[in-house]
């Protein structure tokens, strides 16, 4: 039986994080995401209805994806595809194609996105972002790396992808780097500013090792080339 009461309990009644619910629990952190998830969509929450038993709440969370007698074509555990969707290289259309394999007959395309996208004005949302436009730019090295072919040799190597994003308006700079070495990390700014045609007021980058040396909540410390860099920006 799955500990989707005590998840919910922890999560509402104590207030602990999903890595100290995991922990507490010995379940996977992506354990508790589903089960928070899933629970989020069917509407339950904490305290949970008496008349709810455990085996009734596992059936409201995990339903079986399977046509009804009217003819409608079997769904997928929307719960599920928003997890899995989480999954490194994982796209809607790649979840429709697995969606198909086992249910040849299933929905198409175009609908399994619609009903995705129904599903997730359910979900609850716990934080809204407002940026103000021209202020923040976010910056990191993304997603899965790409094939780079020499036209002469057909070696193959591997691209990182470094992805500059504005706030307010998600206009995106990108390009292809064969490193996420220093001087790589920096020339790429100066691009993009170039690109944008202005610098924002900031920066806002993970913890990539080329611009913070040492992680921090608190006092971080950013590699003084990169420090430099934003001192120096007009």
């Amino acid at each position: 039986m799955r500990k989707i009461r005590q998840v919910l309990r922890l999560h509402y009644e104590s207030k602990l994080s999903r890595r100290q619910i995991a922990g507490s629990l010995g379940l996977s952190r992506d354990a508790v995401a589903d089960y928070l998830t899933r629970s989020a969509a069917a509407g339950i929450g904490w305290p949970i209805a008496e008349d709810i038993d455990d085996n009734t709440l596992e059936q409201r969370l995990f339903p079986l994806a399977i046509a009804t007698k009217t003819g409608r074509k079997p769904e997928p555990d929307w719960a599920k595809i928003h997890q899995d969707l989480k999954r490194k290289g994982a796209t809607l259309m790649v979840l429709h194609t697995e969606y198909l394999t086992e249910y040849p007959g299933g929905l198409g395309y175009s609908m399994f996105c619609l009903r995705h996208q129904e599903f997730m004005e359910t979900l609850k949302r716990s934080m809204r972002q407002i940026h103000i436009a021209g202020e923040k730019v976010f910056v990191d090295y993304a997603g899965p790396t790409l094939p780079l072919t020499d036209r002469v040799s057909g070696f193959v190597r591997q691209v990182q992808i470094f992805v500059g994003v504005l706030g307010a308006s998600c206009y995106t700079y990108a390009e292809g780097h064969l490193s996420q070495s220093l001087p790589n990390w920096i020339a790429a700014h100066v691009r993009m500013f170039e690109f944008f045609g202005s610098v924002p007021a900031a920066v806002v980058c993970d913890n990539l090792k080329s611009a913070v040396n040492k992680a921090s909540r608190r006092e971080p410390v950013v590699n003084a080339t990169y420090q430099n860099l934003a001192t120096m920006a007009p």
